[in-house]
């Protein structure tokens, strides 16, 4: 596997004996003998690469962030509803979010706000956020694809030698934060590929490739990212693996090892001062949920920008309730670190031209309880949730949806998942009217729902 952002326990979960040596080589994340790089190097072959290249960055806030405190603020409710932050006006006349986001709101006309999601599962995972399905409806044999599945499968590899289907997903404590979701029924070769350790993962690769003690920040370390990858060629001639793998997987290894995917993730190969741009990342785990590692959103930047269809990401932990009463003390930790990352991709996209082609979806499973508990926090409230949108060549500036005067519920505009998801696709050039995947009992699926059409609004 290729792991070269590091996690828990990404050194004593790995284990290949017994693996046959003539297997196909994988790449890190693909559960249960996923996808093959050969694999996608044949269906690249034979299929083609798209004709243009739209890209999707899915920045998923496990735990689910509070609606009412980043982008839907109350400030004329009662105290206990409308917290201890302030908006502050955008230059979008109209338009305010939290005060914490001053970065932000002097760009807001690039981003949308939609405020009024409605029909969240309430499960604490990020299933929803990566399929656009719940776990309620029964599922086709398979599964459930993730959005970069049927992407993968509906428009193939964009570029040569990147995957159009990556996960930057870390694994966390509380498993379900951290899954990117899979092929579904589409299959294994069109499920994510990992980019970070996935915690244990005890079956799978035929070769671990392994770029030892590497965070993402140390990628920067261009000298230190050669002395790895000359370690793993000789690791992999020593075992004598080469000699058994075909023409297709020798490719396979040659893209990873020296070309494309390995660029893309060196960010040494970047301008200094654009990942300044991005703040520091911090690697301590964030309890059971993901690190913050706001240099990823500048990773996934550079994914797309190299051929990825569409990147997945996990950033930090947003579950402040219970007895830690913190929703308001990590607020302020979190939201400025946020405020700066996210302008700084919003910026980077448009400074070189991708803001057309590349979506931004930044969101989280659930809203918050507009009522603040004992703690001073905020619990679970699937009622409605919210999510910021940008680039993919939208007509953002503009508020989507609202809520009622105490943000509990979706008054005017609900948007459901669906809806979200089908923007994305429409995003990517995908008519989710006529595309279809079909199965293995030959029964043809739609990307979404029946009826669901993007939302009008942006598109």
């Amino acid at each position: 596997m290729l792991d070269i952002l590091g996690g828990p326990g990404s050194n004593k979960d790995r284990q290949c004996d017994g693996v046959s040596r003539r297997a196909f080589l994988k790449v890190g994340g693909m559960a249960l003998g996923g996808l093959s790089l050969g694999q996608l190097l044949e269906l690249e072959a034979a299929a083609g690469t798209g004709s243009s290249h739209k890209a999707v960055i899915n920045i998923y806030l496990p735990g689910g962030p509070s609606h009412i405190d980043l982008w839907d603020l109350k400030p004329d409710a009662p105290r206990e509803i409308r917290g201890e932050f302030r908006p502050i006006k955008t230059n979008v006349p109209g338009m305010e979010i939290c005060e914490l986001f001053p970065r932000l709101a002097k760009m807001a006309d690039k981003f949308s706000i939609v405020r009024s999601i409605v029909g969240a599962h309430g499960a604490h995972d990020g299933f929803q956020c990566m399929t656009g399905r719940t776990h309620n409806e029964p599922p086709p044999l398979g599964g459930w694809p993730a959005l970069g599945a049927w992407v993968s499968k509906v428009q193939g590899s964009s570029a040569p030698g990147i995957p159009p289907h990556l996960s930057l997903m870390y694994s966390t404590g509380n498993r379900t934060w951290g899954e990117p979701g899979t092929g579904g029924f589409i299959g294994a070769a069109h499920a994510p590929i990992g980019l970070v350790a996935r915690k244990g993962q005890t079956s799978g690769p035929s070769v671990d490739m392994v770029l030892k003690d590497m965070p993402l920040e140390r990628l920067r370390d261009r000298e230190r990212l050669r002395r790895s990858l000359d370690g793993f060629r000789r690791s992999t001639d020593q075992k004598g693996v080469m000699a058994g793998i075909d023409s297709y997987n020798l490719q396979a290894f040659s893209i990873l090892t020296s070309s494309g995917l390995a660029e893309a993730l060196d960010l040494s190969k970047e301008d200094p001062e654009v990942v300044k741009r991005y703040g520091e990342n911090d690697t301590k785990y964030q309890r059971d949920g993901a690190p913050k590692m706001i240099r990823n959103f500048l990773v996934a930047r550079r994914l797309v920008e190299a051929g990825a269809r569409v990147v997945s990401l996990n950033y930090s932990r947003w579950d402040w309730h219970g007895g830690d009463g913190m929703n308001f003390p990590r607020s302020r930790q979190e939201f400025p670190l946020l405020d700066q990352g996210l302008s700084a991709l919003i910026t980077d996209l448009h400074e070189r031209g991708l803001d057309r082609d590349v979506s931004v979806v930044v969101w989280g499973e659930f809203g918050r309880t507009p009522k603040i508990n004992k703690n001073n926090s905020r619990d679970h409230w699937p009622q409605v949730s919210c999510a910021l949108v940008a680039g993919g060549g939208m007509r953002n500036g503009q508020v989507i949806g609202s809520t009622n005067r105490f943000g509990e519920h979706a008054k005017d505009r609900p948007v459901t998942f669906q809806e979200m998801f089908a923007t994305l696709y429409h995003n990517l050039g995908i008519n989710v009217q006529t595309a279809t995947v079909t199965d293995n009992s030959g029964r043809p699926h739609y990307l979404v729902d029946s009826g669901v059409q993007p939302i009008g609004e942006l598109v």
